[in-house]
């Protein structure tokens, strides 16, 4: 399996694992219980390999003064492909603003474009018994995890066998900016990478190709990448006939 550089796009300055390993975990309360971040990191990681996944390579990132980790995995499992690897999406949060949680998703090796689909939160939020139930939780979560990357290979799998004129492709690109995949302001990149693509492999016309323009318009904010990902799986989806993806 070819091995890529994971790149995370703006969405926080990227650090080593010592460096997560060094963000102070605040005090808990009665009501809540942080989740020091390499915490998650590590059980992910036995939770994965107790799935029988190789860890192929890994990139940390830090906001907001430390409070606020994203992590991507990149790991070996499933179909081998050549175009793209599965990759894990991790977050985890000191101040409150979201739970501990995984996210499925894939990276194209050509240009490092991400995509996600299908969130798994480990608790509704920081309990005061996290740290406990953490191993259950997230071999819980992997599971569930395994389940959508099958469906990603399926998923990926029709959009680059579906082939895709001017005519379509315009119109999904308008619907995409009604379901939210992105700001009206980031179609004209859109418009250009389906018109003339930054990589010879999606010239293609196909909805691969299509999807890769919107992914590579997206690069630059980690924080709503999933989101949006996932919306714009669920409009290809349904151009494509395929339900219930997510």
């Amino acid at each position: 399996m070819k091995v890529c550089n994971l790149v995370l796009h703006c969405g926080g300055e990227t650090v080593s694992r010592e460096e997560v390993a060094a963000v102070p975990t605040p005090l808990s309360t009665p009501s809540w219980s942080p989740l020091p971040h390499l915490h998650l990191v590590n059980q992910v990681e036995r939770a994965l390999r107790a799935a029988h996944y190789g860890i192929v390579n890994q990139a940390h990132a830090l906001s907001h003064g430390g409070d606020r980790y994203f992590g991507l995995i990149q790991v070996e499992g499933g179909r081998s492909n050549r175009d793209y690897s599965l990759v894990l999406g991790l977050r985890n949060s000191h101040d409150k603003r979201f739970p501990a949680g995984l996210v499925a998703g894939a990276q194209v090796f050509v240009c490092d474009n991400l995509s996600f689909t299908g969130e798994v939160e480990l608790s509704r939020k920081h309990t005061r018994f996290i740290g406990r139930d953490l191993p259950l939780l997230t071999e819980r979560a992997i599971g569930q995890l395994q389940e959508k990357w099958c469906r990603q290979e399926e998923r990926i799998d029709r959009y680059m066998g579906y082939s895709l004129d001017d005519r379509d492709a315009h119109d999904l690109m308008v619907r995409a900016v009604d379901v939210g995949v992105c700001p009206v302001t980031v179609l004209p990149k859109v418009v250009q990478e389906w018109r003339e693509p930054s990589h010879e492999v999606f010239r293609e016309r196909t909805v691969w190709s299509l999807f890769n323009g919107f992914t590579e318009a997206l690069k630059g904010n980690l924080g709503m990448l999933p989101k949006r990902t996932q919306a714009l799986h669920g409009l290809m989806d349904g151009f494509v006939g395929l339900a219930g993806r997510n």
